[in-house]
């Protein structure tokens, strides 16, 4: 029986905590990723996004462990954006949001095992600020608010790359007040 690596325990940018704002070093990792655009909670797209990319991510996964390295599936996580970052913190404008979802995977996963509208691509954000957010997601936009106009400039940081959030409970399973969500942002010195 071979043992089960859970990237969540060995990498330290997959833990933070409520109420503190931390800056970490985060590695360059392989992601499956789906593009879309829209308010995630009106339509089909962002379901569909979900929908394509665990069972890529769990083909992954089997094929790896006949292989003899298993691991835990991690988390769903997004990167968002806008053209006006205020989209996020102020006006909570979703319908002008765009996002990129992904599933982390290790380095070895078989490239030929991803199809359909899923993309295998690395992300590079090095130094990032991140806290764990608990509660609703329409309830980010205070702390993202602090992160991004309070925290990052007193400690001598600007944003650069986009917003990303790591989703550590199931939304379909959870109550909104109890959703735990690292919300990230790559930063870089002030000028």
């Amino acid at each position: 029986m071979t043992s089960k690596t859970d990237f969540k325990r060995e990498l330290d940018c997959y833990s933070a905590r409520p109420g503190r704002f931390d800056v970490v070093d985060v590695p360059n990792l392989r992601y499956l990723m789906v593009d879309g655009q829209g308010d995630p909670n009106e339509g089909t797209a962002f379901a569909d996004a979900v929908g394509a990319l665990y069972p890529v991510a769990y083909r992954l996964k089997f094929a790896s462990r006949r292989l003899g390295h298993d691991y835990v599936v991690m988390p769903l996580e997004g990167l968002w954006w806008a053209d006006d970052m205020e989209s996020f913190t102020a006006a909570r404008d979703k319908s002008r949001w765009r996002w990129t979802l992904m599933i982390m995977v290790p380095d070895r996963v078989d490239e030929t095992l991803v199809d359909g509208p899923v993309r295998l691509g690395s992300l590079a954000e090095g130094r990032c600020v991140q806290t764990l957010h608990v509660g609703s997601f329409d309830e980010e936009g205070p702390t993202l608010a602090r992160m991004h106009d309070e925290f990052i400039p007193a400690n001598g940081l600007r944003m650069t790359g986009r917003h990303h959030e790591i989703y550590l409970s199931d939304r379909r399973r959870t109550a909104p007040e109890r959703l735990r969500t690292i919300l990230r942002q790559p930063v870089l010195p002030a000028r």
